[in-house]
């Protein structure tokens, strides 16, 4: 998984962010001829911790355990360069890299989280290479591995690579490795081992059977090969179920979702079928209202449920108001997906609020979006808890109007062009009774404004020309069902009559070959024709 240096947005989907400032080293030399995975480099690994251990001594003891940990990790992954790139990545079954650059702030925010995965996987005795590259310094290697943005996090299974799919906190980073090199599902046989797997995963899916066998048991393990985010885990054992899911009510074949929420455990009550059972954990894994995040935005676009409502409001607005949504969360429970987004979180809540025009938006927005129509939706009245629930209510039964974009409806008097906004679109062009040349153009467009150069021209070539007008709108603050347009600028025609099928110009015509265009679709049978400039 890449992300980009200067990503772009597309309307309904973002692409992964990372944000913040530390940035961790490792210190594995570049020009390092030992080969991961070696006795000489495990002696060497435990040499320099063993040093780390007596370095903590001296330490407060307040301040021991973080820098121990912080030490060992950075040691744990391995620095590659153009030297040793290869060699590692060719000699070792299982190698996990992230490309970065020094001066890439996401780079610099999950680094640590890495780090800290490394860690955790050497513990739990995983044989894989974790290993980081500067693709900036080493681009020419970098470019090789297919890393082509910062960061970049990718899985050599025998020196042949694999996107990382998964989430970017050190669990979600365990939880994939282990997917990918070991076991999909944890074994827990007695309440010492529950206990300890309570300390280190904190979202999970839990099965109960008497035997690990049968269909039920078979469809787990197939849901659990197949989901790279969510730790599987099962036990044979009632009581170690019922610390692993207190509310546990049968000694028969479970399966629940265990999530860090108030409304901890969810229990599946569905076919034990692969495919059930992983749509079951899709939505039911994000809590009642998830926070969006710089690092979690993959995470949520991945959710099932694609009818997503946002809220965008200052910290302490949504406190006051988290009550009644989480109310309105459980009673559109699958239907709904709940996000809260940081209103002052610019980089966050402003690709978002753009798409509605908001830009300026100083108090609590509410929208909200169809993910598998491409469609939008805005609560233009007051963001009141009864308003919010009729909002719901009419995007989860599908009667909510979408919303489209438009500018303030201006005074066309006496122009020579008609401004066209989302607003007076089907007044002016679709139910007008006179032929419309509607110039659609964006401010960005580098080809627009020689287009509307044109259009002026023939504007006043056709002044006084019966039953025909000249209009414009900008398509990047306007919007409108009946306008599909992708290409800028785009020329269209609607003939009186024949509003729903507009024909479209070449913008690579002449002005003079347009008018001539023109004077074939709207002159009269037998009528004169005005086809010169």
């Amino acid at each position: 998984m890449s992300i980009h240096p200067k990503p772009s947005l597309s309307t309904f989907t973002l692409l992964l962010l990372l944000t913040t400032s530390l940035l961790i080293t490792s210190h594995s030399s570049p020009d390092s001829d030992t080969q991961p995975g070696s006795d000489e480099e495990s002696d060497d690994l435990e040499q320099l911790l063993a040093v780390d251990e007596q370095l903590q001594q001296d330490l407060p003891l307040n301040q021991q355990s973080e820098a121990e940990t912080v030490s060992k990790a950075q040691r744990i992954v391995l620095e590659l360069s153009g030297d040793n790139a290869k060699r590692v990545i060719g000699g070792n079954e299982f190698v996990m890299v992230l490309g970065y650059a020094p001066w890439c702030a996401r780079s610099a925010d999950l680094m640590p989280k890495f780090s800290e995965a490394a860690t955790a996987l050497k513990e739990i005795g995983s044989g894989i290479v974790m290993a980081k590259i500067d693709g900036d310094r080493y681009a020419k290697v970098a470019s090789e591995m297919e890393i082509r943005g910062f960061p970049t996090l990718l899985l050599f299974v025998n020196g042949t690579s694999q996107a990382y799919t998964g989430g970017f906190s050190a669990e979600d980073i365990v939880i994939w490795v282990q997917k990918k090199t070991g076991s999909p599902i944890i074994t827990v046989n007695t309440v010492d081992e529950a206990q300890r797997f309570l300390k280190k995963y904190h979202t999970f899916a839990v099965g109960l059977f008497n035997k690990f066998e049968g269909s039920e048991y078979n469809e787990f393990v197939k849901a659990a090969k197949l989901d790279n985010e969510i730790q599987f885990v099962v036990t044979s054992d009632n009581d170690v179920a019922r610390l692993l899911f207190p509310e546990l009510k049968t000694s028969n074949v479970f399966i629940g979702m265990v999530k860090t929420e108030a409304e901890r455990y969810t229990a599946y009550d569905g076919s034990y079928k692969m495919e059930k059972i992983l749509e079951f954990l899709g939505k039911n894994k994000f809590p009642l209202i998830t926070k969006l995040s710089e690092s979690n935005t993959a995470w949520v676009y991945s959710s099932p449920v694609k009818l997503q409502v946002m809220i965008f409001a200052k910290a302490d607005d949504f406190q006051n108001m988290a009550h009644s949504l989480e109310d309105f969360a459980r009673k559109f429970n699958s239907k709904l997906m709940f996000i809260y987004v940081d209103i002052t979180n610019e980089n966050l809540a402003m690709p978002f609020l753009t798409l509605f025009g908001v830009e300026n938006a100083n108090k609590t927005v509410v929208a909200a979006f169809d993910n598998k129509l491409n469609s939008k939706y805005l609560l233009e009245s007051d963001p009141s808890p009864s308003n919010i629930e009729h909002f719901c209510s009419g995007l989860a039964d599908g009667t909510l109007p979408q919303y489209y974009r438009s500018e303030p409806v201006p005074d066309n008097e006496n122009a020579s062009i008609v401004t066209v906004v989302g607003k007076t679109f089907d007044e002016l062009v679709l139910n007008s009774q006179e032929n419309v040349l509607l110039e659609v153009h964006t401010p960005w467009c580098v080809n627009c404004e020689a287009m509307s150069k044109q259009v002026v021209k023939l504007a006043k070539h056709f002044k006084g020309f019966e039953n025909l007008v000249f209009a414009r709108i900008d398509a990047s603050t306007n919007e409108h069902a009946q306008l599909q347009v992708n290409d800028y600028p785009t020329i269209l025609l609607y003939k009186s009559g024949e509003k729903e099928k507009p024909l479209k110009l070449s913008t690579k015509l002449s002005a003079k070959d347009m008018a001539v265009f023109i004077n074939e679709e709207l002159k009269p049978r037998g009528g004169s024709s005005k086809d010169e400039l």
